[in-house]
């Protein structure tokens, strides 16, 4: 159980923007969801051209559900104050399959590499802070069976969990389709076998991996 909860890890569900400015130095955060190497260089190129009068473009991005594949860039800032410190924010928060690029739009004044490092880091903060995410978890999808007298007090447990059915069948019985953390499914099952005095019916359908939304901010 413990090696399949160490697999989990946080995505973007909805990209964000966000901005601060440094010293006269404005720093615009772009983040967005990318499955694959291509669809970051696809996107960091996007934002190049939409910013083509901007001094820097520096991108990071994080691919694979391990982190297998990061590639940052400082693009023409001092090495080291951009790129990475904008990679190691995205590693820090725990995100997968992301990439972010902030655009710099020079304001007259140095920041110095210190300075440098704090601007980009934060712009990174401020674009996730507008962003969406979600944690991808390995779970298992259950197909529960209830008759209607005990339907209430089962829908009541999943609530309390925070677990809404993805599909409920109502028929000569009640069926229920949850999905739920793999290392959290016994404990359910027991709640549910001692609230229904054992009548509660348990399918297993199969693993999964799904998108735990209750994971998520904005």
């Amino acid at each position: 159980m413990a090696a399949r909860q160490s697999e989990d890890y946080r995505v973007v569900l909805e990209g964000g923007q966000g901005e601060i400015v440094e010293k006269k130095s404005r720093f615009i955060a772009t983040v967005r969801r990318v499955e694959t190497e291509q669809e970051a260089a696809a996107f960091i190129e996007e934002i190049k051209k939409k910013y083509w009068d901007a001094r820097h473009n520096c991108s990071a991005f994080v691919i694979g559900s391990r982190g297998e594949l990061t590639r940052c860039s400082d693009d023409g800032e001092p090495s080291g104050t951009a790129g990475r410190p904008m990679l190691e924010m995205l590693l820090a928060e725990g995100l997968r399959n992301v990439a972010v690029v902030v655009t710099r739009y020079f304001g007259g004044t140095l920041l110095g590499t210190g300075g440098l490092v704090r601007a980009y880091t934060q712009a990174v903060k401020a674009g996730l802070d507008n962003s969406i995410t979600g944690v991808m978890r390995q779970g298992v999808e259950i197909c529960l069976q209830t008759d209607y007298n005990d339907v209430g007090r089962v829908l009541y447990i999943l609530g309390q969990r925070e677990l809404e059915p993805l599909e409920s069948l109502y028929g000569q019985d009640v069926q229920l389709t949850i999905q739920i953390p793999t290392d959290q499914a016994q404990g359910l099952r027991r709640e549910l076998v001692e609230a229904t005095c054992g009548r509660i019916g348990w399918e297993h359908k199969g693993e999964i991996t799904f998108v735990d939304k209750k994971g998520t901010k904005s």
